[in-house]
């Protein structure tokens, strides 16, 4: 079963009280029937060959054609070194996509490129990154006040998605495991995986969230098929305050 669409995050995001302003009017991204390239990479910094992967998810910062999200998995920890990004649920989302793909196990570093396995990744810049096929459905994403809200218009049939807060230039010195004594660097690294619900697209579709969130932050929104496995259109909101 899905978690509920409306959470309030605890301790680790700090609370913003208040009403909408005019500024948080202005924080608005939208999309419209062309979706961008959907990046999802699985990572972990107890695995040596995960940062060159890394690095190039870090070259897509900027690139308005591109979605990049970093997923980090915890299957390494075992390794002495707990990765402090990893999560039960985005180690969850490899699993699952695997057993979509038909895959016989996880892996890292895996590159996920509009919903199928790309192992073409090493010397691709954004610009030769293909964009998912098909007609996207339109996607708008604001903030009012602490809330978050993904307006969906068209597509076929079912969908779902998945809001993921993304942090950026955040880094680790590595004591233990296989990168014992390196200092890893990250992008777009998914801090919070939230999935929504499947709807039927006969109308626009409203989710709302409420995430407090103080200071600059980066929030997507990503819509997929009802597997979650599948993206077809994405959105990153960049709210300055």
């Amino acid at each position: 079963m899905f978690p509920l669409k409306r959470i309030i995050l605890t301790a680790g995001l700090a609370a913003m009280a208040g009403v909408a302003t005019a500024a948080d009017l202005r924080c608005e991204a939208q999309r419209g029937a062309q979706a961008p390239a959907i990046v999802e990479l699985y990572t972990s910094e107890g695995c040596s060959s995960c940062p060159p992967a890394d690095r190039w998810l870090s070259g897509l910062r900027g690139h308005d054609g591109v979605v990049a999200l970093s997923f980090h998995v915890n299957y390494w920890n075992h390794l002495g070194w707990r990765d402090p990004f990893a999560t039960a649920a985005t180690t969850a989302r490899q699993y699952r996509l695997a057993e979509r793909l038909g895959a016989r196990q996880v892996y890292t570093p895996q590159v996920v490129l509009n919903g199928r396995d790309h192992r073409g990744w090493r010397g691709q810049s954004a610009a030769q990154l293909p964009t998912p096929s098909g007609p996207a459905p339109a996607l708008r994403v604001w903030r009012e006040g602490g809330d978050l809200l993904a307006e969906v218009a068209g597509g076929h049939g079912e969908l779902a998605g998945y809001w993921a807060v993304l942090l950026d230039e955040v880094s680790s010195r590595v004591t233990a495991g296989e990168n014992a004594g390196e200092h890893l660097r990250h992008d777009h690294v998914v801090a919070h995986y939230q999935p929504v619900m499947p709807w039927r697209d006969a109308q626009p579709h409203t989710e709302r969230w409420h995430l407090p969130l103080r200071g600059p932050h980066r929030v997507a929104f990503v819509v997929t098929d009802p597997t979650l496995t599948r993206p077809v259109q994405a959105v990153v909101l960049s709210c300055p305050a």
